[in-house]
């Protein structure tokens, strides 16, 4: 096929150092209240850190002319898509780290966009008097409340690829 190994990105490494890959770090931890170690996916920083970028970009100086809800159309399909793709690793930390940078963000934005408005006025006028930002159209999206999944053990399920003997 003609494929070649890259010499800076290739690299042999034991798997309680861990590795990044697609996005996720692989590495082996011992679970917590046994001796056994499993081997986890969770997302990698330098991922965590690309959404946040992104994250802070689209709640930057340069958009506090726009309303909430299009700053919120904006970045939903941002945080929605990441959380999608991280959903089947061990995330739910990750996912709660990322919320609360979220909701920091478009808090800050909220306080660029009205500097003279008090902090009791902005939530009810952005969160409804609550404390999520909300509009009558969309809501911020909520990485915190993405549920993880795991890969279930399907052994006998999956076919074979091979020829039954007769």
């Amino acid at each position: 096929m003609g494929l070649r190994l890259s010499v800076e990105k290739t690299r042999i490494t034991h798997i309680e150092e861990g590795f990044d890959f697609l996005g996720w770090r692989i590495q082996r931890h011992r679970k917590k209240g046994t001796d056994q170690h499993y081997v986890y996916t969770y997302p990698a920083r330098k991922s965590l850190r690309s959404v946040m970028a992104k994250t802070k970009e689209l709640t930057g100086r340069q958009n506090v002319s726009l309303s909430l809800t299009t700053l919120l159309q904006r970045l939903n399909p941002v945080l929605r898509g990441w959380c999608a793709y991280f959903r089947p690793g061990v995330s739910n930390v990750t996912f709660c780290y990322l919320s609360h940078y979220a909701w920091m963000r478009v808090i800050r934005w909220m306080r660029r966009k009205h500097p003279r408005t008090t902090w009791k006025q902005l939530r009810r006028r952005y969160c409804g008097g609550a404390w999520w930002p909300t509009t009558e159209e969309t809501q911020l999206f909520n990485p915190a409340k993405v549920s993880t999944t795991r890969y279930r053990y399907r052994g006998t399920v999956i076919p074979s690829p091979w020829p039954t003997a007769a």
